[in-house]
């Protein structure tokens, strides 16, 4: 997934300020216009993959003053910090080993199948040679981790057990 120019930067002067208390910044996002921007931090605890409530407001008020001070955008914002939840975005090359066995929708940029399909859900297997694999009702598909465009965990009652034992 790729970051915009003011995305790299804040998570760039996100990330250290997150991994110095303890967790892992997992993606930024910013949407809206200037003036009504909302920069969105998922952040997790790296054991757990996990972010209380407590933690997300402790995560902000350092970025919040972190942010004021480099002030890498030019007018309001609301800062936003959170967990990436269950059904997460898959964000790095590792997530797609990581939650290898469950259910993930996946969208390429460029088509994989000869019938130009970019759009596929199934049981992730894992990472060979840069390519995820994907097992579908179709069939099993490799996808560039190159060329995707957007992935993310479908919510199952599996994965909801898995992540209930962290």
């Amino acid at each position: 997934m790729n970051y915009t120019p003011l995305e790299q930067k804040i998570a760039e002067l996100a990330a250290p300020i997150i991994e110095d208390m303890g967790f892992a910044l997992h993606h930024v996002k910013i949407s809206g216009a200037l003036g009504a921007m909302v920069v969105q931090i998922m952040a997790e605890d790296k054991e757990t993959k996990n972010l209380g409530i407590n933690d997300a407001a402790t995560i902000s008020r350092a970025l919040s003053t972190a942010l004021d001070v480099e002030n890498p955008i030019d007018g309001a914002y609301r800062l936003e910090v959170s967990s990436p939840g269950i059904d997460r975005i898959l964000v790095n090359i590792n997530d797609y080993e990581d939650y290898k066995g469950f259910e993930a929708k996946i969208e390429s940029l460029t088509p994989i199948l000869e019938n130009g399909q970019k759009k596929f859900r199934g049981c992730l297997g894992g990472i060979n040679d840069d390519k995820i694999l994907l097992a579908t009702d179709q069939g099993d598909v490799e996808i560039p981790y190159a060329s995707v465009a957007k992935a993310k965990l479908v919510l199952t009652d599996e994965l909801i057990k898995a992540t209930a034992k962290h």
